[in-house]
């Protein structure tokens, strides 16, 4: 098997390994790393569509992650995807209103960043002993939701590591503040800064990229690493939910082998539609990328007139994970349509970080041929969360109802029947309060638990048992602090002085 190895999307001079980029994170530049190529699939998706989950995940990930033994990376995907997982499937197709819906919400903490997130823990402590690292690893993250909980829940426990995640105070959802601050073990910490999102993502990105706290760390025997899917061991398990899905349709005879298919994904830090645009690299038969944004439409204008402009209002919406204007895997993107330059795209993050905005060359657009960009506002969100629940009986959550109504609408403009996989990044029950004004018209006075019940009867769906659970856990994290404060927070919370 051909080696691949790490490179600096700032910088390609820097070269590491798979097991090196995964205990980085980032690299030193502040660049992303990035495959030296994007292998292609060496089964084909006939012998694909006869495997599992586990076994599509091996085969996918090992031409990735090459200098990881067979027994390694097998061990590492068997204690990913296991009883955790409230399905055999891990990731079911349901098919409702000429669509298919890729369900990702069936892991421990009921969103998509399960998927990556029950892996990338023994990722890194494989990696950890690959490269004899002996320091404790503190895993520093942002959230505007969801990749907090679930990497809490992937690290908590795990032996060697810590965990510090901070997420925006005020702006996520009561379900997944509740999941957060009630995550049990010693080795976690979880803060609420006086900011948004891009405030947190930003302020995690300079604790980085601050060379005296990084020998500051190594002194006491620690070092950071991220968890957020500026991580390329976060990245590369998200391809194999694309894989599974057409070779699971091809299963079932709803496409043959060869047929394309589009993927619509509700989208804020692109690190979910860039994994697809991997799989379609790798010979997945895709056509459209479909890009659904809310109101926070940054990435629609991008792909629609090549500027990205952060300058704008920041909104917060009834899909908060997607209330994202700085979208950091986007300079994977940039990077690979600039032809892997890396002092091009340097460029272009350097004009995004002192000007806010930058714009791409005309051969650089033409390169994004195959993404098409959306956005749903705040109502048309809800009233589609209500149109297919009394069309179907299915239910969306808020941040699956921008993609499905994205889509409905490309598809009413363009006549595309192609069949469709319309990715569902989380369970209704994290969103109750916003999935159930939509559905009942009416704004709830009744408190999130309530309306989980509620939920429950109208969709005829059990309580998931990550909501249960939280119900009557203890508050354990009370933090709050302001932008400005976050690297002092560290450095309390590791005995740092």
């Amino acid at each position: 098997m051909k080696e691949i190895l790490y490179k600096s999307t700032r910088n390609s001079d820097i070269r590491v390994t798979a097991s090196q980029a995964i205990l980085k994170g980032l690299s030193d530049d502040g660049g992303l790393f990035m495959p030296t190529e994007i292998p292609l699939l060496d089964k084909t998706l006939k012998e694909l569509s006869a495997m599992d989950y586990c076994n599509v995940a091996y085969n996918v990930m090992k031409l990735f992650f090459t200098d990881f033994t067979e027994e390694e990376l097998k061990n590492c995907i068997d204690a990913a995807y296991d009883q955790k997982f409230d399905t055999e499937e891990i990731v079911p197709l349901s098919e409702v209103d000429s669509a298919y819906y890729l369900e990702l919400y069936h892991g421990a903490t009921i969103a998509f960043k399960d998927m990556a997130l029950s892996i990338l823990p023994h990722l890194m402590t494989c990696s950890a002993k690959k490269n004899n690292i002996s320091d404790e690893i503190v895993i520093l993250t942002a959230t505007s939701g969801d990749t907090g909980k679930a990497a809490l829940a992937g690290f908590a426990e795990v032996p060697g590591t810590r965990i510090i995640v901070f997420y925006p105070k005020g702006g996520v959802s009561f379900i997944q503040e509740r999941q957060m601050i009630t995550q049990k073990g010693d080795n976690t910490f979880v803060v609420g800064i006086r900011g948004n999102f891009d405030d947190a993502q930003t302020g995690v990105k300079k604790i980085f990229g601050d060379k005296e706290f990084a020998k500051e760390l190594a002194a006491k025997g620690f070092r950071f690493s991220s968890a957020n899917s500026i991580n390329i061991g976060r990245l590369i398990p998200q391809v194999v939910y694309y894989v599974y899905a057409y070779v699971k349709l091809l299963e079932a005879g709803k496409v043959g082998e060869g047929e394309k298919i589009n993927v619509v994904v509700p989208t804020g830090n692109f690190g979910n539609i860039l994994a697809a645009y991997f799989a379609k690299n790798m010979g997945v038969p895709i056509g459209k990328l479909i890009c659904a944004s809310n109101e926070n439409k940054v990435l629609f204008d991008f792909i629609s007139t090549g500027v990205y402009d952060r300058n704008r209002e920041f909104m917060l919406t009834n899909s908060p994970s997607m209330d994202i204007l700085i979208s950091s895997n986007l300079e994977r993107l940039i990077y690979l349509i600039a032809g892997s330059d890396s002092d091009k795209n340097r460029e272009l993050m350097e004009r995004l970080s002192k000007e806010g905005r930058y714009t791409i060359t005309d051969d650089m657009k033409a390169k994004l041929a195959d993404f098409v960009g959306g956005f749903a506002t705040q109502r048309e969100t809800e009233e589609r969360i209500k149109e297919v629940y009394d069309k179907t009986g299915y239910v969306l959550d808020t941040h699956t109802a921008v993609a499905s109504y994205v889509y409905k609408k490309y598809a009413e403009d363009t006549h595309d029947d192609t069949k469709t996989v319309i990715v569902s990044t989380a369970s209704p029950f994290k969103f109750t309060k916003a999935v159930m004004n939509a559905i009942e018209g009416e704004k709830n006075n009744a408190n999130d638990f309530e309306l989980v019940d509620r939920l429950s009867r109208i969709a005829n769906v059990p309580v998931p048992k990550a909501v249960e659970e939280i119900k009557t856990a203890e508050i354990r994290h009370n933090n709050i602090c302001d932008i400005d404060k976050m690297a002092d927070t560290v450095r309390e919370f590791l005995g740092l002085g």
